[in-house]
């Protein structure tokens, strides 16, 4: 099997951790801070980030770690994707949950690492770390359609 369209051969559950983590396009829009609506359930992503995303690349600077430095940080398995609608729906995770292909931007569809961020499809450079917030309602001036964000 050609490993490059392993995504379109297998079940995520059949991936194996690497093929997993590469699924990954590492556009950070799972490390924004999210609101959720308590009545609606609607989940508003903002533009402030997790304490340890590297806010001008979009990684993880701890992601070995991330699980003991932030308790509620949720590292994602076959297992858990489906109640997670919270996931923003360029995610190449819930893309490919739902039965999708991944989009032309992907790094395993144009062979560059860097792609995500080159097209505008990275949170990279356009958010602050939580640590900078003065106090945690200011939250809600931060709120962001990530969609309408990244259009360039």
């Amino acid at each position: 099997m050609d490993k490059s369209v392993f995504w379109r051969e297998k079940s995520l559950s059949e991936m194996s951790h690497l093929e997993w983590e590469s699924l990954c396009d590492g556009c950070g829009k799972c490390c924004v801070l999210k609101l959720q609506d308590v009545d609606t359930e609607h989940t508003f992503y903002t533009d402030v980030s997790c304490k340890l995303l590297d806010c001008a690349t979009a990684q993880c600077s701890q992601y070995e770690n991330r699980k003991s430095i932030v308790p509620d940080c949720i590292i994602l398995s076959p297992s858990n994707l489906a109640p997670l609608s919270w996931m923003p729906d360029s995610c190449s995770y819930k893309l490919i949950h739902n039965g999708l292909d991944l989009p032309d931007w992907h790094p395993l569809i144009t062979g560059l690492k860097t792609s995500t961020h080159e097209t505008g499809n990275s949170v990279a450079g356009r958010v602050i770390p939580e640590t900078d917030l003065e106090n945690e309602d200011d939250l809600l001036d931060h709120i962001t359609d990530w969609d309408e964000a990244l259009i360039d």
